[in-house]
């Protein structure tokens, strides 16, 4: 079993109203071989909502921030923690997340500038997956699966 974002299952989830459908974790839910949840939903954020990235502070601390400067930081630690809660009651061990995403994104994500350039990192339900023992996979490595 997997848990997989559900924008890639084709759920009009993201911070823009959209999905980035991907066939074949669309398939995997269809055949109930994966789970599919959008963790900002989770965390009470509307759709379509303001766009977000992960910047550091003064003091070095990751900060999810909207295009208007508005923290969302607390919002994304606690969706983290309901994310793992729920793997942890499904015993899912794998994740199919979407990539570059503040939350969800795996080795790449967006550089906090808003302008499309990205940098190595991990989104904050990734790194508490990977914390906790789960592999995790981008929608790009679907042939590893």
């Amino acid at each position: 079993m997997y848990l997989v974002s559900a924008c890639l299952a084709g759920v009009n989830c993201r911070y823009d109203g959209s999905n980035t459908l991907n066939k074949k974790v669309a398939q995997l839910v269809q055949e109930g071989k994966a789970i599919a949840i959008c963790p900002e939903v989770i965390a009470g954020l509307n759709t379509p909502r303001a766009c977000c990235e992960m910047v550091k502070d003064q003091e070095g601390h990751k900060k999810i921030v909207s295009t208007e400067g508005e923290d969302f930081t607390k919002e994304f630690i606690d969706v983290a923690i309901k994310t793992l809660e729920i793997i942890k009651v499904l015993g899912i061990k794998k994740a199919i997340l979407q990539s570059r995403s503040p939350s969800c994104g795996y080795g790449r994500i967006y550089d906090g500038t808003f302008n499309g350039t990205l940098k190595k990192g991990n989104g904050l339900v990734v790194e508490l997956l990977i914390e906790n023992g789960i592999k995790i996979y981008t929608e790009n490595e679907l042939e590893r699966i």
